[in-house]
């Protein structure tokens, strides 16, 4: 009788150019919500992300799988510092299809009424599926289930590939797509998140999405200080958003935990040098923007949704998403919202965020 042999923990799969992507075990693909503390059951097919955008808030998760891999881990990373590994050393989740199909037949899994985020930590629709389709292993399935509240968070328009397989999850359940994108400045953009999708293509996707009959919505997540959050460049963000046929869109402000600052902070001395210490002093001791600037951008957001027709959404810090707004009645650009809309943005502008 031959032994079962075990795989070996964190194999490498592939390699392409400066990535490396290995295997991870996906035993208990879904994330509860007692165990993340979020209001919502989570799944994310890929530990890491290779779009390395520098304000990325999720990169300790890939920190904890690697530390709890012990010397395996320690020689995948090649002590290549955590933030770095996050973005490329890529961990994909081996059966993740098969691992849904076997919680889905325990009580290990979200059931009727819940809310299923899929890509919550990192992007499930990274470079790496195009090669693994892990995650649309996840979605095939999740084909048989019924009445869930199902959202993807992307940033990447290789979404619309499986058009057909959310169209089908849309007929039993409620399914939003939730595309990110926090400027429509191309140059800037490129800046920030040098590997992701381009601002064109990702609202390109949002289009074919919303041509599909699919629920699309915008993140404008996170609005970086300083940086993206002049009033007219948001405004052209909101107004491009809504033509591409978005129903709603959510924003926040930048918030910096550890991992995310040791990468956010030197990206801001090397491209932005003149807030550099704006930043270091706003940031010290704490994670979020002022309450002030968090207040007075929800405003202008709010009052800019409202004018192109969009819902908003928003989100508290425990990451539970607050019921949508309706957009106001809004019949136009009116000399009234005009006017209130160039108050909040005065506003805006002269908020400080440290």
């Amino acid at each position: 009788m031959s032994e079962t042999l075990l795989p070996e923990p964190l194999r490498l799969l592939t390699t392409q150019a400066d990535l490396q992507y290995h295997a991870a075990s996906a035993r208990g693909i879904f994330n509860p919500p007692a165990a993340t503390g979020m209001g919502f059951w989570s799944i994310n097919p890929y530990v890491g992300c290779a779009f390395g955008c520098a304000y990325c808030y999720a990169r300790d998760t890939h920190r904890y799988t690697i530390e709890r891999a012990g010397a395996v881990g320690e020689r995948v990373t090649a002590s290549m510092p955590p933030w770095l590994a996050f973005e490329r050393r890529v961990l994909v989740k081996e059966h993740a299809g098969a691992r849904v199909r076997e919680a889905l037949r325990s009580s290990r899994a979200p059931r009727a009424g819940d809310s299923l985020v899929i890509g919550s930590a990192t992007d499930p629709y990274q470079p790496a599926e195009r090669r693994f389709r892990v995650t649309r292993d996840v979605l095939e399935a999740l084909a048989e289930v019924q009445r869930l509240s199902i959202v993807i968070i992307t940033k990447s328009p290789l979404v619309t590939r499986d058009i057909g397989v959310l169209q089908r999850l849309a007929r039993r359940n409620m399914v939003q797509v939730h595309l990110s994108l926090i400027t429509v400045d191309r140059e800037l953009a490129r800046r920030l998140e040098p590997r992701a999708p381009t601002p064109e293509a990702r609202l390109r996707a949002v289009r074919r999405l919303a041509d599909a009959g699919l629920d699309v919505s915008v993140n404008c997540m996170p609005v970086l200080p300083g940086i993206t959050d002049r009033p007219g460049m948001l405004e052209a963000l909101v107004a491009q958003v809504a033509a591409a046929g978005a129903r709603s869109l959510g924003a926040c402000a930048l918030r910096l935990r550890a991992a995310s600052r040791r990468r956010y902070l030197p990206m801001v001395r090397e491209q932005f040098p003149e807030l550099t210490a704006r930043y270091e002093q706003a940031y010290r001791h704490r994670v979020y923007a002022s309450d002030s600037y968090r207040a007075g951008l929800q405003e202008y957001m709010d009052k800019l949704c409202a004018k192109y027709r969009l819902r908003t959404r928003t989100y508290r810090r425990d990451g539970e998403q607050e019921p949508s707004r309706a957009a106001a009645n809004a019949t136009g650009r009116t000399e009234e919202s005009e006017e209130e809309i160039s108050n909040t943005s005065t506003f805006v502008r002269q908020l400080s965020f440290f």
